[in-house]
């Protein structure tokens, strides 16, 4: 794990969680310890780094606040993890669940801790400077990607866990429901893209499991080369659906050489990694799906993430951040102009 925060940052209550923990993982008898890693504020899900002696693991436990009441799902997590258990999904190894709010004020979940980094915004080296390996960087998101979506949910006890009947004909009313609860200003392409989506809406895939928020900031790279995944994270959000919607969402955010980013450039830069093109053919290979639709599965991903961070728009404006120092003033209309950019093919 990276980004470690300083002893500041430490809110758990150590006492109370070692008390919970008991002799249910090894060490007991040896003094807890818990450092914050990851992101400490806003949306993000409290991570910490837990020891007892030389055993360590990862606690991860659902924000005080959340955009909407289904968000942050660590139960959900929990059962997904579960029944990744044994296929060839990279992953942390699910450990313990507490969802007895009485112990810590939220649900939480322990887990192993990955050896490996996460590529969202800068990359180590070799990977930094040795261009071949980020392009296995690249086909590596695809495969982890498209392993998952070849997964037996079924076998895996994952039924009921979300409704794969009818995914794709609730996407833009269920989005556009959570949109109306807090919007407060007019989104520019919102009508558009909307209309377009419904429109447009192409016959499911064979259902699986989609984890919700496919990118390089939510999988964790070995450290040595070659490139490859060691564990896709942050599960909180997955369901069962159509797993195009995880393709498309990697894809509708990857920036080649001298395109404008949606959101940001690959970490180190754009050079040297696949493109859009050879990482859909990668993925339609090792899944035998059909990626004629692609464009609407990225229209659909980006509409998306619009709907949730205007959330986040709104909390931080009620909460009297100045605009200027709110980064979803320009972030949400940004994700709704390349939506309809891909709708309408002028992004490929």
């Amino acid at each position: 794990m990276t980004d470690l925060q300083p002893d500041s940052a430490q809110t758990l209550d150590v006492e109370r969680l070692d008390e919970w923990i008991g002799d249910r993982l090894p060490g007991h008898g040896a003094p807890l310890q818990a450092t914050r890693i990851g992101a400490t504020t806003g949306m993000a899900n409290a991570l910490f780094l837990i020891s007892r002696g030389e055993h360590r693991w990862v606690f991860r436990q659902p924000p005080a606040v959340k955009n909407d009441p289904s968000a942050s799902d660590t139960v959900r997590e929990w059962r997904i993890l579960s029944a990744l258990e044994g296929t060839d999904v990279p992953h942390p190894q699910p450990l313990l669940l507490c969802d007895d709010v009485a112990v810590l004020g939220r649900p939480f979940l322990i887990m192993s801790l990955i050896d490996g980094f996460t590529p969202g915004f800068e990359l180590p080296e070799p990977f930094l400077s040795n261009l071949s390996l980020r392009r296995d960087l690249g086909f590596a998101y695809v495969d982890g990607c498209a392993r998952l979506a070849s997964v037996d949910w079924v076998a895996g006890g994952l039924e009921g866990l979300g409704k794969p009947e009818g995914f794709l004909e609730r996407q833009v009313p269920r989005w556009m429901a959570q949109i109306e609860r807090y919007r407060i200003r007019e989104l520019p392409g919102l009508d558009t893209i909307t209309d377009w989506l419904e429109r447009n809406r192409p016959t499911s895939s064979t259902a699986g499991i989609i984890h919700g928020d496919y990118s390089p900031f939510n999988v964790m790279v070995a450290p040595n080369p070659p490139g490859r995944l060691a564990a896709i994270v942050d599960w909180d959000t997955g369901t069962i659906g159509d797993p195009l919607l995880d393709i498309g969402h990697l894809l509708a955010r990857w920036t080649e050489p001298g395109e404008e980013p949606v959101l940001q450039d690959q970490a180190g830069g754009n050079d040297g990694y696949p493109t859009r093109v050879e990482m859909a053919a990668l993925y339609a290979e090792m899944t035998g799906r059909d990626l004629s639709a692609l464009p609407y599965y990225q229209a659909l991903a980006l509409f998306k993430l619009a709907a949730i961070l205007e959330g986040t728009f709104t909390r931080q404006r009620q909460a009297g951040v100045p605009d200027e120092q709110n980064m979803m003033v320009d972030t949400v209309p940004r994700l709704l102009r390349f939506a309809n950019a891909f709708a309408g093919g002028e992004r490929r």
